[in-house]
């Protein structure tokens, strides 16, 4: 793995002293926000995960690498260069070997920080089963990974753009904990509440290091999704988003939208038609799963 491993030495000293390392995406960065609010969102979620005690590790392909950890240029590359790839486990292959410059998902993030040995990941919100998968078959890689990868996912539950009964129906088919921290209902990103209720909850990040470490001990493969609600104060109204999201839905049905570039088009109209209200709630979830994602980590080190 070493040719296509570039760890920073930050990054490599900690995995060396068995100190907390917390993996981040890079998707978010290229496809999620808009320029220049992504790259400052990255170096702020950085920031957050130092100063709850762990290293942060952003991660993308660059040069046929995968880079574990970035500076401050490799950031503002990825967040500020057109055609950047797209890099699920489909793509990681051809994007390596052709050098394209590759902003990893959820999945692929997954993959590259199991490879480094970093058992941690702090995400905005994972991808799950389209709305309309009835016809389109649609259904995000990051549910497979999540059944297979031993990786914990620590976001604000699954992007309310998708149908979230049936992607906790996936998880749970596929084995997958889904753990509320000081919640029993599955947050649906922008809003602290779906109606769905969780079958795990937590109310102390000790608790879920504890399970973590109880279960990967027990060699049962696969990821764990810590779901994080946003904060109350930050929250949307869920009424508003959800009539919002439907319109872009139906856009995007009637445009031919779908696979991967379905998520980055109905997330773009969504902070349109909310005159950039949801940017600001996505910035704010993302840090706050930085802060929870990171104690969670320090704890399982202990």
């Amino acid at each position: 793995m070493k040719q296509f491993l570039s760890i920073t030495d930050e990054v490599q000293k900690a995995l060396d002293e068995n100190k907390p390392v917390v993996a981040l995406e890079s998707t978010i960065i290229s496809h999620g926000m808009p320029y220049p609010q992504n790259v400052e969102m990255a170096k702020e979620v950085e920031q957050i995960v130092r100063d709850n005690g762990a290293v942060p590790a952003t991660i993308a392909i660059i040069d046929g690498k995968i880079k574990i950890g970035l500076n401050d240029e490799e950031l503002e590359i990825m967040g500020n260069t057109e055609g950047i790839a797209k890099v699920s486990r489909r793509d990681m292959a051809q994007v390596i070997a052709t050098g394209q410059l590759g902003a990893t998902t959820v999945a692929s993030t997954m993959i590259c920080a199991e490879m480094a040995g970093i058992r941690f990941f702090v995400t905005g919100g994972i991808g799950g089963v389209h709305r309309g998968v009835e016809d389109t078959m649609d259904i995000s890689a990051d549910l497979e990974e999540l059944a297979q990868t031993d990786v914990v996912v620590i976001c604000a539950g699954a992007k309310s753009i998708l149908d979230l009964d049936k992607t906790m129906e996936y998880l749970e088919t596929k084995g997958v904990p889904v753990i509320g921290y000081k919640t029993d209902e599955l947050p649906a990103f922008f809003t602290r509440e779906s109606g769905i209720g969780l079958n795990a909850s937590s109310d102390t990040t000790e608790e879920i290091a504890s399970i973590a470490k109880t279960k990967y001990e027990l060699k049962l493969h696969g990821g764990i999704v810590v779901a994080n609600p946003i904060p109350t104060e930050d929250a949307m109204d869920r009424d508003y988003i959800d009539g919002i999201i439907k319109d872009a839905v139906r856009e995007a049905q009637e445009k031919g939208i779908h696979g991967k570039d379905s998520t980055p088009f109905l997330l773009s109209k969504v902070v349109e038609n909310t005159d950039g209200k949801s940017l600001e709630t996505n910035i704010k979830l993302v840090k706050n799963n930085a802060k929870i994602g990171t104690q969670i980590a320090v704890n399982y080190h202990k």
